[in-house]
Formats: C-alpha cells, structure tokens, sequence
C-alpha cells in the first residue's frame, strides 16, 4: 500500500471512531478553530474508541486506530489532562477508560476480560458456576497450572470468591461482556447471545 493509501486508511480509522463518541459530551476537545483539526480527529477518536473499547492498553489503542507511538503518546497526554480519558496501571499496562464511567471494580474487571485466559474462565464460570480448575483447562486447553495461576490473580482482584471458582460479582461482570461483546472477540459475542439465559445467575 502506498503511503497515500495509509494515510487514507489511517483517515479513515480515525473518522469512524470519532463518530462513535460523536455524543460524548467531551468530544472535540482538539478544538478545529484552525488548522488543527487532525489533531482533534485524533482526540476525537481516541474518545470514541474508548467508549466502545474501554479498558484497551496503549499498544492496543495505537495499533487499532493506526497511530504512531509518539502522536498516541501525545493526545492520549492531552485528553488524560483534561480530564476527558483516565488510566489504571495493570500489571506490565496500562489500561485507559472513558472517564467518569466506570468504578474502580469495574476498571478492573474490564482489564481482566481483555485477557485470554481469564476472560476464558470467567465466561465459562459464568454458564457453568460448578466448573472445577480441571474443567476449565480442558475448556481452554491450557494447562492446570496456567488456571491455577488465573484464579489467584482473579481472586486477588475479588473476581472470583475466596474458595472455588464462583464469580464474585457475576451481575456486574456480565453486564460488561455484554455491554462491550464486540471488543473481546467471537468467543464473548457468542456468550452475549446467549446471555438471557444467565441474567438471573446466583451462585
């Protein structure tokens, strides 16, 4: 692809998200008064893809909406000092989320869904609550240790209940896997499909 041709689809990456936080009410905080209305695509998108994407880790969001490590650095900086977007450091990321949207269990809980492994489990604990660790290896095809060491982590982060592996909260992670099915994959589409059939889960 020539660099026109980049430039073009990186256009019209931006333009796509930004019309999806078009009813933000932060959006547009570029500010298109001159010729910096690039940049405030870019602003914009970041915005509208993070209400659809929230928990999304830099390298993530740079390589989704097409932008170079220096300019993501840059409008994600402006729009966090503005108090448009915030962030959580989650183990080796950092995680970015609309701001004012979600509490802190929930900015947590979305940082887990954007994990394979354990959103795995957690989508498999909800249907099947009474799952052991041997069945969720089988279920992943991962190894006994490899859920072992998820639990932990899960259980440290109140996800899952100090003993066995019931969700904590299973209303609220739920709510998120449905909510935002299209960024976690098949896998999590296919669940929210389904998903009248948990609603009334109690564990």
């Amino acid at each position: 692809m020539t660099d026109r041709g980049v430039d073009e689809d990186k256009r019209t990456t931006l333009r796509r998200f930004a019309a999806l936080g078009a009813a933000t009410p932060l959006v547009g905080l570029g500010g298109r008064g001159d010729d910096d209305a690039d940049r405030s695509d870019v602003r914009d998108a970041i915005v509208g893809y993070l209400g659809t994407t929230p928990g999304a880790h830099f390298s993530k969001l740079r390589d989704d909406l097409k932008l170079g490590t220096g300019e993501a650095q840059h409008h994600l900086r402006q729009l966090v000092d503005a108090g448009a977007v915030e962030s959580r450091k989650d183990g080796d990321y950092r995680r970015f989320f609309p701001a004012g949207r979600f509490d802190e269990y929930e900015q947590v809980a979305l940082g887990y869904l954007r994990r394979d492994t354990p959103r795995g489990m957690l989508l498999h604990l909800l249907r099947r609550p009474t799952a052991t660790g041997t069945d969720l290896a089988a279920t992943l095809d991962v190894s006994r240790a490899t859920v072992s060491a998820a639990a932990a982590d899960l259980r440290e982060a109140g996800l899952l209940t100090e003993d066995g592996y019931a969700v904590a909260r299973p209303e609220t992670v739920l709510t998120l896997l449905v909510r935002f099915a299209d960024s976690f994959g098949g896998a999590a589409a296919a669940f929210a499909d389904e998903a009248d059939e948990y609603v009334r889960y109690d564990p």
